[in-house]
């Protein structure tokens, strides 16, 4: 077969289209078989022609069918980085969620120990309270029975008292006078005696 004439790229499409054409009239001739739809071919001679039709297929069709590849390729690779920012973003988002339930558990069981703090607290100070009442209670009732005693002890004093004696008036002072150890006191000496 003979390429027309024209640039390689038309040559290899007419090229194309004859041999397709060829392997189409190659089973339009085949002879069917006895009580069928299939036929018989010869199975080299058309392996042969599709072949050559694939061999001079244009190269634009062959880098167009590896840019199709190539943009499957990145179109899944694309879904799957896409799937694992969204699968990274869930995680995230739930140890968040997660990390919030904790801080809620902590906020509330922190609010709890404390208003536990306060009751025990506002408890112990009422039971202190009582406790210092009842011991200044005990307390005033002995100091009072004290004041009582006290009171009567002064009170029978007054009744058997003697009555006080007249003072006694104290000796003139003399110009020598000497303290005397005995007596505890001053006394009126004499002159070289």
């Amino acid at each position: 077969m003979s390429s027309p004439p024209g640039n390689s790229h038309e040559a290899r499409q007419l090229t194309v289209e004859q041999l397709l054409a060829q392997a189409i009239r190659i089973l339009e001739r085949s002879r069917a078989m006895p009580f069928s739809t299939s036929v018989m071919i010869n199975g080299d001679e058309l392996t042969a022609i599709l072949q050559r039709a694939s061999a001079a297929l244009p190269e634009e069709l062959r880098a167009a069918r590896w840019m199709l590849k190539e943009r499957e390729d990145m179109r899944q690779r694309a879904q799957r980085e896409g799937e694992e920012i969204i699968a990274a973003a869930r995680a995230r988002a739930e140890q968040m969620v997660q990390r919030s339930e904790v801080v809620k558990a902590a906020d509330l069981r922190a609010r709890r120990t404390v208003d536990e703090a306060e009751a025990r607290a506002k408890r112990m100070k009422l039971e202190t309270e009582d406790w210092c009442d009842q011991r200044l209670a005990a307390f005033e009732a002995t100091l009072q029975k004290t004041v009582t005693a006290v009171a009567a002890g002064r009170q029978r004093l007054q009744d058997t008292r003697m009555p006080r004696p007249e003072p006694v008036p104290e000796p003139a002072k003399q110009e020598d006078d000497v303290f005397d150890q005995d007596l505890g006191g001053l006394s009126a000496g004499t002159n070289g005696t």
